[in-house]
């Protein structure tokens, strides 16, 4: 074959190739006209770190607070202040009932440890609408699923589309999961990094290095009592 007729082979089977790489261009700039969920339910309901409020109502019942009150504030003063942030605000009722819890929360709160001042916001009470408390909140760090639950945006029987047939899971698949985890978790802090290591037990650790250098199996020993005390825990 002359060198005259493999030049236009040439050129004819390169235009082929810049058609079709201008065609997969022109396909990947269309839209999509069908756009699915994640099928991984983390990515489809995400948990996400906030601030968030934390409230506590405390009743009037008197002059003082009454045994069960006063622990509810107390350990609401611990939660203050092992994850508390900014200000510590107590929303006080106008009137004289409103007066004296306040005066009983400072108490139970000095006794707590708590050193921040107690910002103080008045709010008209209508009698009518029931016993008025005082709010205390603060803020903290709280995990929380972004996305809302308990939406079903298709029909999962998929009687009036095909949308069901592809087998894909269901919107709402895992938000009930990612709320359980995001309100269980101790720390918010926990879902973005471990925690660090402990100290070790230099006893154990001395102990089970003496082991290996006499040979020893330096693995906990279990005797039949232990063994018995297991099973009857199961």
């Amino acid at each position: 074959m002359s060198t005259a007729k493999i030049l236009p082979i040439a050129r004819i089977g390169a235009l082929l190739v810049l058609g079709l790489g201008l065609s997969a261009c022109a396909s990947s700039m269309k839209p999509t006209q069908k756009a699915f969920a994640p099928d991984e339910h983390d990515l489809r309901h995400p948990i996400k770190i906030t601030q968030a409020p934390r409230h506590l109502d405390v009743f009037a019942t008197g002059h003082t607070l009454d045994r069960r009150q006063l622990q509810d504030v107390q350990g609401f003063a611990r939660e203050y202040a092992a994850s508390g942030q900014g200000p510590l605000t107590a929303a006080v009722p106008q009137g004289p009932s409103g007066h004296y819890t306040l005066s009983g929360i400072r108490q139970a709160l000095a006794s707590s440890g708590v050193r921040v001042p107690l910002q103080v916001v008045p709010y008209p009470a209508d009698p009518a609408m029931g016993a008025a408390p005082v709010r205390l909140t603060f803020h903290r760090l709280q995990a929380k699923v972004a996305s809302q639950c308990g939406l079903w945006p298709e029909d999962l029987a998929g009687g009036s589309s095909t949308a069901s047939w592809h087998n894909r899971p269901y919107h709402n698949l895992g938000c009930a999961y990612q709320t359980m985890i995001a309100a269980q978790v101790a720390n918010p802090l926990d879902l973005v990094r471990p925690r660090l290591e402990g100290p070790i037990d230099v006893a154990k650790r001395t102990k089970d290095i003496e082991a290996l250098r006499k040979g020893e199996d330096p693995s906990t020993k279990w005797s039949k009592d232990d063994a018995k005390i297991k099973e009857a825990q199961q």
